[in-house]
């Protein structure tokens, strides 16, 4: 019997979905699926935190078959998202794909549209989170939920990256009860034995001097992630022995660097760009600090706990999942820097504490995030019998998706 085809589409091959498609993909038995990943490209063309060509060259390494669909882009642009529309229209078409799994809200849009169009047999969308959250206006926000809301016609199946996640779907009118499961991405495991000479050995990788402690995370800079919330929290713990380090890129890093800077904190707080070693990095914080203003479930806190790190974030979407307060970590309010700093100073001024929270995260991760774990719901949700089908893509359904405007950011 053939593979069965399977076509990954996500808006950009990099950190955060991008990891989450490609992982997803690796994790599927060879012999039984044929996956191709489609993907836009990243802003400006290229990969600002460079996690785009390392994902590339994994997916490369491995035997995957991608696609660049130039026209593809983040954000919301009519000319381009026609002709993202038509490419994908005819890669869909001439692939002879039986499934279609789209990731990111644009691929999503564009994507299942797309499969709406050449009657993919099976659609099945990955909820990392939503393109919708409370800093939007009222009428962005409302035409961000109908467009989600008119998709789901053209789904099978919605894979939701944590329960929050699939709630709110839920809530919303996005997902039907019976149509959306819960996964967990898939984290790489570091092989890594965390002793006193692997964290001692991440403190130098850092550059901390001997006697400093380190509060750091990893991201994109990038309005979603709230990097001058970081700034702001540790300026306001004024403590001279402490540093930061934001492992990450992106588009906000000379603005956050000058904030550092009017902050008082600009030799304290350390930007160091995308790392490929970030297994080996993150040992060596005492704290691992998330201020984004939403989130789907981010792999970053799942990797420090399995580090050791104990972890405070911002309780958005699906982040409680993991950071169960006082038990697995602390959760602050978005946009609120003082509550961001008490906490991150009751974990450096409390070491038995954090210890307790750090070793509870790390026994709850266990193997929950494996690529085993991933590749047997994957497998469940690209069969027919796993769900119920959509509406028949034939007749209505069918010409007013080929007729919709898109607007759908990644």
């Amino acid at each position: 019997m053939s593979p069965v085809r399977v076509a990954v589409l996500v808006t950009r091959l990099q950190a955060g979905a991008g990891g989450v498609a490609l992982r997803g993909a690796l994790a599927l038995d060879p012999a039984r699926y044929q996956a191709t990943i489609i993907a836009g490209e990243a802003r400006g063309g290229s990969d600002s935190d460079g996690s785009g060509d390392r994902l590339l060259r994994r997916a490369a390494t491995e035997g995957l078959s991608v696609i660049r669909v130039p026209e593809l882009v983040p954000d919301i642009a009519p000319a381009a998202d026609r002709a993202a529309l038509r490419a994908l229209t005819g890669l869909l078409a001439s692939g002879r794909y039986a499934v279609v799994h789209t990731h990111s809200a644009k691929a999503g849009a564009l994507g299942r549209l797309a499969a709406a169009r050449v009657r993919v047999p099976r659609v099945v969308h990955t909820l990392h989170g939503f393109p919708f959250h409370e800093f939007q206006s009222r009428l962005r926000h409302g035409c961000y939920v109908g467009a989600e809301r008119y998709l789901s016609r053209f789904t099978d199946l919605f894979l939701a990256v944590g329960s929050a996640v699939a709630a709110e779907a839920v809530r919303r009118g996005i997902a039907p009860p019976d149509r959306v499961r819960v996964i967990d991405p898939v984290i790489e495991p570091s092989g890594i034995h965390y002793t006193r000479q692997v964290r001692d050995a991440a403190r130098r990788l850092l550059g901390v001097p001997v006697g400093c402690r380190v509060v750091g995370t990893v991201g994109r800079l990038d309005y979603q992630k709230a990097p001058e919330c970081l700034v702001d929290a540790i300026a306001r713990l004024g403590r001279a022995d402490l540093r930061a380090v934001w492992i990450g890129d992106g588009p906000l890093r000379g603005e956050i660097e000058a904030r550092a800077r009017r902050r008082g904190i600009g030799d304290r707080f350390a930007i160091l760009g995308h790392r490929d070693d970030v297994a080996s990095l993150l040992p060596g914080l005492d704290v691992f600090a998330l201020p984004s203003r939403y989130e789907g479930l981010p792999c970053a806190i799942a990797e420090a706990m399995t580090a050791g790190v104990p972890v405070v974030a911002t309780a958005v979407n699906a982040v409680p999942d993991l950071v169960l307060p006082g038990e697995t970590g602390l959760l602050v309010a978005p946009q609120r820097p003082g509550q961001l700093a008490s906490a991150i100073g009751y974990l450096l001024d409390s070491p038995a504490d954090a210890a307790r929270m750090a070793a509870s995260a790390r026994s709850m991760i266990g193997g929950r995030f494996s690529a085993g774990s991933l590749a047997r719901v994957l497998e469940a949700a690209y069969q027919p019998e796993g769900a119920a089908g959509p509406e028949d893509r034939a007749g209505t359904a069918v010409r007013r998706a080929e007729a919709v405007a898109i607007g759908s950011p990644a």
